[in-house]
């Protein structure tokens, strides 16, 4: 495992949770599925029961778009995302 990848991944997760505010639901979108691929990878049994649920069915195709990212790959997706976010 890479211990600085780690480090900042968690580090980003703290400014995004702490300092976002008021995103784009598109961009919302993609923070959610960047980190449920750095931290679960693709998990059908999260999303058994959205039949109705329009909002997870959003959730669950948004993370299924970047599903093919290993678990590093997507950490850097959310980090570069997160900075991108912090500069604004």
């Amino acid at each position: 495992m890479n211990e600085q990848l780690d480090k900042d991944f968690l580090e980003a997760y703290e400014r995004i949770s702490k300092e976002a505010r008021n995103l784009a639901p598109d961009v919302m979108l993609r923070i959610y599925a960047y980190y449920k691929q750095a931290t679960n990878g693709l998990s059908h049994q999260d999303f058994e029961h959205m039949s109705h649920d329009l909002k997870k069915a959003f959730k669950f195709n948004a993370w299924t778009q970047v599903s093919h990212l290993s678990t590093e790959e997507a950490k850097s997706e959310y980090i570069r995302l997160a900075k991108t976010i912090l500069a604004k």
